[in-house]
């Protein structure tokens, strides 16, 4: 499962993408641009720093989620919202990669445009991490692997007694 998760995450998609927004930066804003390589290798650091790790402290895991949705909400701009809050339990432990996994899927499974933003919630709520967002499914949805739910349920088999539940209603996929 660890594996499967670091093998996800050096996604050539996401490299590509962000590649792509990097340039446009580089010509209008070169502040932006140099913030967006840190939060770049910030993200990269923490997925080859905790490739060996069955946890880590959920506050290393906020950062590099903060990193990740900085990218994130670079290129999709105000059609993407991340709002996290989990600052009352920072001292925790987490699987790594969890969090960004779960945004990332959100991000690639639901239509993200000026006339559909899809806004994401990173809360806790009776001692759980709750991942939440607007549901508005693509039709077709590229090159997806089907591990990213099932590594995370297999991870927390593994790591807690607690399972993991995934609910989908009418408007939201927690």
């Amino acid at each position: 499962a660890r594996y499967e998760t670091l093998k996800n995450q050096v996604n050539p998609h996401f490299l590509f993408n962000s590649f792509n927004v990097l340039s446009s930066l580089v010509y209008k804003d070169q502040d932006k641009a140099a913030k967006f390589i840190k939060q770049l290798s910030n993200v990269y650091r923490y997925v080859l720093e905790t490739k060996d790790k069955e946890t880590v402290q959920l506050e290393e895991e906020i950062e590099a989620l903060l990193s990740f949705s900085y990218l994130s909400e670079m290129r999709f701009g105000e059609n993407l919202s991340i709002n996290i809050d989990l600052v009352a339990i920072k001292k925790s432990q987490i699987a790594p990669m969890t969090l960004q996994m779960l945004v990332e899927n959100a991000i690639k499974h639901n239509i993200v445009s000026k006339a559909k933003p899809l806004k994401i919630e990173v809360f806790h709520e009776n001692e759980m991490i709750i991942v939440q967002n607007n549901l508005q499914r693509k039709n077709n949805v590229t090159a997806s692997t089907g591990i990213g739910l099932p590594n995370i349920k297999a991870r927390y088999k593994y790591l807690s007694e607690e399972a993991v539940r995934i609910i989908e209603t009418k408007d939201l996929f927690i």
